[in-house]
């Protein structure tokens, strides 16, 4: 069967050989001067055919030899068409094998953080057993409802990052509207903390997901309180520049050091704050940076160890969302 395959490919060679004896041929049979016997073309031919039969032994040596040694990249190729095939090929086996190493990655840092996952869900179930246990204090109970419901929501959005695309609707959404919802919903954390809420708000119309908006914001509201001490501040102000529209959101709680800063937003990342006060996933600042870059938006932030964080959400005039959304731009 291969030599059969190998004659069939070798075919386009015979023809060559075969045109060019028979130009000769009626080259000498055109000259006057020239006869032309038939032994002598016949003698021809007979050499031609060894010829070729020699021609055809070594191609066919060299293509064996030549599809041993296919996945070597030093073995010589027989033919320009070869050589391109072989390194069409190399660049599709590259290609696979970096999307196989982000599939694995990703597959990775969603068995790191359900795992993760895991263990804090654990921790607010385990305080509610012990308040059933010793008499449950209301106060207590929302407060740990209040985090088994952040840790869930933050698992869904997780789960829904890939699927993005399928689940956003772009309209105009009030800035003003959403934070003020936002500030009610952790009113009890802000009077249990006696932490001080500064608020200059004003009408701020943005293109966005009202339900993917308001789960960034939320994020980087719940870090503010988490990590701003008890009698701390914190303030929300709404601002607008040519290029763009701000929120910003800043505390002056406990600062995120300088080495820290530039992988806040990191996956997983949590930083020497997530390790020595409170056990952190590291996932919500990477939610709510991911959201905001898929809405056409994203976060800058700036801090100061010992005196304040400010987190800003940065919603450019001349920019298309909806066409990041749709068609991201390449890496």
């Amino acid at each position: 069967m291969k030599l059969w395959r190998f004659f069939k490919y070798e075919l386009p060679y015979l023809t060559v050989f075969l045109a060019g004896y028979g130009i000769v041929l009626a080259v000498v049979a055109a000259d006057p001067a020239a006869r032309l016997r038939g032994g002598t073309a016949l003698y021809g031919l007979v050499l031609l055919a060894l010829l070729w039969g020699c021609f055809l032994i070594r191609r066919y040596v060299l293509t064996m030899r030549s599809a041993k040694e296919l996945r070597d990249p030093d073995s010589p190729s027989l033919s320009l068409e070869a050589a391109l095939c072989r390194e069409a090929l190399g660049a599709l086996e590259k290609g696979h094998i970096r999307t196989l190493n982000e599939v694995r990655s990703r597959q990775n840092d969603h068995y790191n953080y359900i795992v993760s996952w895991f263990h804090e869900i654990k921790t607010p179930i385990s305080v509610l057993r012990l308040l059933q246990q010793t008499g449950l204090n209301p106060k207590s109970v929302d407060e740990e409802l209040s985090r088994i419901e952040q840790y869930v929501d933050q698992a869904l959005y997780y789960a829904k990052l890939d699927s993005f695309n399928q689940d956003y609707e772009l309209v105009n959404c009030d800035l003003e509207k959403i934070v003020k919802e936002l500030v009610k919903g952790h009113a009890k954390t802000f009077i249990s903390r006696k932490v001080q809420l500064r608020l200059e708000l004003a009408p701020t119309i943005v293109q966005s997901d009202a339900k993917w908006l308001a789960f960034i914001l939320n994020q980087l509201l719940t870090n503010s309180l988490k990590y701003t001490a008890v009698q701390g501040e914190i303030s929300i102000t709404l601002a607008a520049t040519p290029e763009e529209k701000l929120l910003i959101l800043r505390d002056n709680g406990i600062g995120i050091e300088l080495k820290d800063l530039p992988r806040v937003f990191n996956r997983g990342f949590t930083g020497t704050n997530g390790r020595a006060y409170v056990h952190s996933t590291g996932m919500g600042l990477y939610l709510a940076q991911e959201l905001s870059r898929k809405l056409g938006h994203y976060i800058t932030c700036a801090s100061e160890v010992g005196r304040f964080t400010e987190m800003t959400v940065h919603f450019p005039r001349n920019h298309d969302a909806y066409l990041d959304v749709v068609a991201p731009a390449k890496p």
